[in-house]
């Protein structure tokens, strides 16, 4: 009876969150338990701002390590009276390892750059949590996810090579976790050359369904700073309603759509086994969240409101204005594949195509280059992607009334909007 718990950076932010991380666990100690947890707090922004102040050469680079260094030695201090536990000297050679990356000159390859630095976040909040739960009695084992989440070198987007993966796991967890706790990280794989990659933005709840499912869990908690899976965002909608359960295929949509609840690709890998999923507060740990299983009902007065920000639309059209045909097509699809960008709505007319997807100016840049030769490109940036699951007339209305609405899609469940402010 294996569980599979995840704790992401808000519910590790600080010292009291990792107590209470602890409190969780004693509350479960009658379970095999592997825990994943994410980077504390907001690291992950502050090693991105790192790796881009690095890459550019910018005066920053110090300042903003030792921001992050000194974010992490406070919380130390707050869990540790001793001053000369290991967990001190532990977490600062493992920061060491940013110390060697910024001392030479960078890398022509950002991704792989982005990899090496970022995950650090990870590695420095499990050798702290592993290092408090052991001192409070809850005896564990600190595990290194590279050793068993094995992926190609797409840095920054991680693929799982399963069959290897699951090996990993297979061949050893299950006895550690007989004997005792495993502490591991979210969002980081390593590769056959043992270089470190992640697996996209908020990969932690994935790497979560990657050893559940490998382990053949009877269960996978997210712990979050919410009810459950609520139907919006409370912090852009002040009224919300959590769902007491969402079907497999409820939950694919809403993270398709961007609902930032749950990882996108954490669903497969859970629906694919047969195991549920619960999202369950981490401040009322008893509370029932939200469980994610195979034929659950949802109340159809309930729609689902999914918000992406910073996106752009951009439309495509040939420069001797043939009509848009498949073979256009094939072709744009192919380019957005190899500069991995994630369309995440797109209409077609006969002498354009317009898709909407997240803006990033460099990854937009290369998209621009691959097309130019060929296509007319026109954008508007800043814009806001609205998605309504189970929509009805006057919500919508609603949604628009003090926007300029740039695209919309409707079909029988699902609404999306592509909105720029007056």
């Amino acid at each position: 009876m294996i569980e599979v718990f995840k704790f992401g950076g808000a519910s590790v932010k600080d010292a009291g969150g990792v107590k209470n991380l602890a409190n969780i666990i004693k509350l479960n100690l009658d379970k095999k338990l592997l825990i994943v947890v994410s980077a504390m707090g907001k690291t992950t922004n502050n090693l991105e701002a790192l790796t881009k102040a690095y890459i550019n050469q910018t005066k920053d680079i110090h300042p903003i390590f030792s921001s992050i260094k000194a974010y992490h030695e406070a919380i130390l201090n707050d869990l540790f009276d001793d001053k000369n536990h290991p967990a001190f000297d532990e977490i600062a050679n493992t920061f060491v390892e940013i110390d060697w990356i910024i001392e030479e000159e960078p890398n022509e390859d950002t991704d792989y750059i982005y990899d090496q630095i970022v995950s650090i976040g990870e590695l420095v909040s499990t050798k702290i949590v592993s290092a408090y739960l052991n001192h409070s009695g809850i005896f564990n084992t600190w595990l290194d996810a590279r050793s068993f989440i094995h992926t190609d070198n797409t840095y920054r987007e991680g693929q799982v090579d399963w069959d290897r993966t699951c090996s990993a796991i297979q061949g050893q967890l299950p006895q550690i976790l007989s004997d005792t706790i495993g502490i591991t990280q979210g969002f980081i794989g390593g590769t056959s050359e043992n270089y470190t990659t992640t697996l996209g933005r908020e990969g932690s709840d994935y790497s979560a369904a990657i050893f559940a499912s490998c382990l053949h869990a009877d269960a996978v908690t997210i712990w979050k700073d919410v009810p459950g899976v609520l139907n919006a965002d409370p912090k852009l909608f002040p009224k919300t309603t959590k769902y007491d359960e969402l079907s497999y295929a409820e939950a694919l949509e809403m993270t398709y759509y961007g609902a930032t609840v749950i990882h996108p690709k954490t669903i497969k890998p859970l629906r694919n086994a047969n195991i549920p999923l619960k999202v369950k507060p981490f401040l009322a740990p008893t509370e029932p969240g939200t469980i994610v299983k195979d034929e659950a009902q949802i109340p159809a007065e309930i729609p689902a409101l999914i918000v992406k920000e910073n996106q752009v639309l951009a439309s495509f059209s040939t420069k001797d204005f043939s009509f848009i045909t498949e073979n256009h097509l094939s072709e744009i699809f192919r380019i957005f594949a190899k500069k991995n960008i994630k369309i995440n709505t797109m209409q077609i007319s006969a002498i354009s195509f317009s898709a909407c997807f997240d803006f990033e100016e460099a990854k937009f840049n290369r998209l621009q280059e691959a097309f130019q030769l060929e296509y007319s490109i026109k954008y508007n940036t800043d814009l806001q992607l609205i998605t309504v699951r189970h929509f009805k007339k006057e919500l919508i209305d609603e949604i628009i009334h003090d926007k300029v609405v740039l695209l919309e899609q409707f079909s029988r469940n699902t609404a999306q909007l592509v909105l720029k402010s007056h």
